[in-house]
């Protein structure tokens, strides 16, 4: 491993994903909100991907929600990857409980897979991560060096203004409680602008952008054209 990508892990990121490991498929526990989330996500991605018949990594897999949401949407192949050991060894028994063949998980850098395997996957996703560790922009790089000539790359994150301060941390982590304490780093959210910055830099061209809202009357997300809170991203190689 080299000296980037050993220092682009933050330790206590895994640790406290590990912790709550076995939580990962209990759909009214700590991780409610990835699963209510996933359909739009899903949606999403096979839009604008065309999932069936592809080739798919998922960069941050945790558990496999969406990895196994895409493995059983048509995808010939997932890949799914973390540096949480105690996730993916959650995500594997699920697969393999209801039978999923089409998917595997291995934990190891995507700067590492980067430079195994480059320009191998048609369509890449990177959901809910890039918050979560030291060097973003080495994630986006790796990504980029991942996808194939023709296939495309999604990222999700989190906008950092004072509006993403009061729903995701004020409001979703201490007044409603949808996730625990400290899920967030306010500090390592990541604006439109910046992550941006970071696609050009790695050869992506962005091709469409979305925001992701909660509507607390009907319990559902929804894509939006903001990008305040919750956005993701579509690329592809310039």
């Amino acid at each position: 491993m080299t000296a980037e990508t050993d220092r682009n892990v933050d330790d206590n990121e895994i640790a406290k994903f590990s912790r709550i490991a076995d939580k990962w498929w209990d759909k009214s526990g700590e991780f409610k909100p990835l699963h209510d989330i996933n359909p739009l996500r899903l949606g999403y991605i096979d839009r604008l991907g065309k999932l069936s018949g592809k080739q798919v990594l998922d960069v941050g897999c945790g558990g496999g929600i969406l990895a196994e949401s895409m493995a059983r949407h048509g995808a010939a192949c997932v890949t799914g990857i973390d540096m949480a050991e105690k996730s993916l060894q959650v995500a594997q028994a699920h697969a393999a409980t209801h039978n999923i063949t089409n998917i595997e998980y291995r934990c190891l850098p995507v700067e590492e897979l980067a430079e195994q395997v480059p320009h191998s996957f048609d369509v890449v996703t990177c959901m809910e991560m890039l918050e979560h560790v030291p060097d973003p922009a080495a994630i986006v790089r790796a990504c980029a060096k991942l996808v194939k000539a023709d296939g495309m790359v999604f990222f999700s994150t989190i906008n950092r203004n004072p509006k993403s301060y009061l729903h995701l941390i004020v409001g979703a982590e201490h007044i409603l409680k949808f996730v625990p304490k400290g899920t967030h780093d306010w500090q390592k959210f990541i604006t439109p602008a910046e992550l941006a910055r970071m696609c050009r830099s790695a050869g992506l061209d962005i091709i469409d952008s979305k925001g992701m809202s909660y509507n607390l009357l009907s319990r559902q997300y929804l894509l939006t054209d903001s990008t305040d809170t919750n956005y993701m991203i579509t690329c592809r190689p310039a």
